[in-house]
């Protein structure tokens, strides 16, 4: 049983995907009930960034425009209903994430527009080239949500210093 086979590795992306969405949503909903911070927003964003070393492995390099472009679609399209979903509430002097249902839903979908463009992009490139472009979308998405939540944070505690 070869492990690197494209097919072994299309079913570990699909489930390693899925594994990775049902724990954000835990993670999230388990989040709400703590305060915001600086660190915990800014965090998350700083330890995908180590995913970049991906494109140390040849086998993942892609043209510099479609890298652009998965960015960008994360950046534009993928991060709306992240940003129109995120609001914070200020509870005793300290800031928290509003519980959203419409959040779950929204998280849930992105995953299944997720795997169907993931099938389809992987038609034309090697699983390996589809993981670095999905990457690259799902870091988009994430950097531009986070500055918004690090905006929305500074505006209410009114301090652009790190807590």
């Amino acid at each position: 049983m070869n492990l690197m086979n494209p097919s072994y590795m299309q079913a570990a992306f699909t489930v390693g995907a899925m594994a990775m969405a049902v724990a954000v949503l835990f993670i999230r909903l388990k989040a709400s009930r703590r305060p915001v911070t600086v660190k915990k927003i800014i965090i998350p964003p700083l330890g995908m960034t180590t995913g970049l070393f991906m494109f140390v492995v040849p086998e993942t390099h892609i043209p510099l425009l479609w890298g652009v472009i998965a960015f960008a679609f994360g950046w534009l399209l993928f991060s709306y209903p992240l940003i129109r979903t995120t609001k914070f509430e200020n509870i005793g002097g300290e800031i928290y994430a509003e519980r959203s249902r419409s959040f779950i839903f929204i998280l849930i979908g992105l995953l299944v527009v997720r795997l169907l463009l993931h099938e389809a992009v992987e038609q034309y490139v090697s699983v390996m080239q589809t993981a670095a472009l999905f990457f690259l979308l799902a870091y988009g998405m994430i950097i531009r949500w986070r500055l918004y939540m690090l905006k929305q944070y500074r505006a209410m505690t009114g301090n652009t210093a790190s807590s």
